[in-house]
């Protein structure tokens, strides 16, 4: 094991991603078009608290009733984004 591999823990809370989400909605006067809105923060996976939460939001407040609703996920870091330096620079 790497000194890396021992401080990946420390470095990135595993689980929290950028979440994105594309909406697809009914128009509430025309009801047979389409709508898409996008959505996106950082998340908590695999259960999604904030889009959850929007979600019901959007139930509840929003007259458009939901089609569908697209999700996907990316890591904020990757072990591959950090390194060591190679060598120390003194200023003086």
């Amino acid at each position: 094991m790497t000194a890396l591999q021992g401080l990946e823990p420390i470095l990135r809370v595993r689980d929290w991603q950028m979440t994105t989400a594309e909406l697809l909605y009914h128009l509430p006067d025309h009801p047979h078009v389409l709508q898409t809105y996008v959505w996106q923060k950082v998340d908590l996976a695999p259960d999604f608290p904030e889009l959850s939460q929007f979600l019901d939001f959007w139930r509840r407040e929003i007259e458009g009733p939901l089609h569908s609703v697209r999700v996907a996920t990316a890591a904020l870091t990757r072990p591959a984004e950090l390194r060591y330096a190679n060598g120390v620079f003194t200023l003086h």
